[in-house]
């Protein structure tokens, strides 16, 4: 377990070098990013049981102009094998295309989420302290790139770099002591993160079908490895404005303190265009 603990770190470092280096050429990057990925998917011990969740997205979009369009999405998540509510979510974004394989995008995101039990023991095993799950808020800013690629005429190949802050407020809960036998007020501290999102992605057009398949691979990492996704689906064009999609996602979590598990889910998506 220790080497390969070992290991992992080394990855995770390597990994955060590759991502965080200026190169001339992104698609050889994002080759790159495939690569280390896969390697840290086989090389990262296992914590805590991997949990499952479902994933529901609806988007509408809107084009204003020949290079500009606006939309807005809203996402559910469940986590604890589709048992418990993770988070509900509504977000608005503006993109521009200044050169038809070129899109640069902001966004923002309201998050309502539902923050897991917290429980604390003393050195000899027992229960020092336990605080119930809570809803809370965060603010998400977004700033992208996406570049695409065609190596052929029904295939695209997009490799896109986010930029996102989050910020999350205090928050007033209470939390049971064990050791005294009562009820406390605690303030849970606030938060903000900053975050590096690398994805690539490819999709592919079929002739004469109307499912059209897609694969990517997204890196996480503030200034360390923090998660990867492997996202493997299909979107089911019912005509120019309606859009239906299923997807297959797994979620490999870095190496935290908090132990959090990695995730598969499904993902159900419908987009409106107009």
């Amino acid at each position: 377990m220790g080497n390969s603990k070992l290991k992992y770190k080394e990855l995770c470092r390597f990994a955060t070098k590759e991502l965080c280096a200026k190169r001339p050429c992104r698609f050889a990057t994002a080759c790159r990013i495939v690569a280390i990925a896969l390697a840290m998917l086989l090389a990262t011990p296992a914590a805590v049981a991997d949990d499952t969740g479902l994933v529901v997205e609806a988007g509408v979009s809107k084009k204003i102009t020949k290079t500009v369009s606006a939309g807005i999405d809203a996402e559910f998540r469940t986590r604890n094998d589709f048992r418990t509510v993770d988070r509900f979510s509504i977000g608005a974004d503006v993109s521009y295309k200044p050169l038809k394989w070129l899109k640069i995008s902001a966004g923002y995101i309201l998050m309502v989420d539902n923050n897991g039990e917290d429980i604390s023991r003393n050195e000899d095993g027992t229960y020092n302290n336990w605080r119930p799950s809570y809803y809370g808020l965060r603010h998400r800013l977004n700033v992208s790139l996406t570049g695409e690629y065609k190596p052929h005429k029904r295939v695209k190949i997009s490799l896109r770099e986010r930029y996102q802050y989050t910020h999350r407020g205090t928050h007033d809960t209470r939390r049971y002591d064990f050791d005294n036998e009562w009820w406390e007020d605690v303030t849970v501290k606030a938060r903000d993160r900053h975050m590096l999102r690398s994805r690539l992605q490819v999709e592919w057009d079929i002739p004469k079908c109307k499912f059209d398949p897609f694969a990517s691979v997204e890196i996480y990492n503030d200034r360390y490895f923090d998660k990867a996704r492997f996202t493997l689906g299909g979107e089911i064009s019912i005509n120019k404005i309606h859009t239906f999609g299923a997807y297959y996602r797994y979620q490999l979590t870095g190496a935290k303190e908090d132990e959090e598990p990695n995730f598969h889910y499904i993902g159900l998506s419908y987009k409106f265009k107009f």
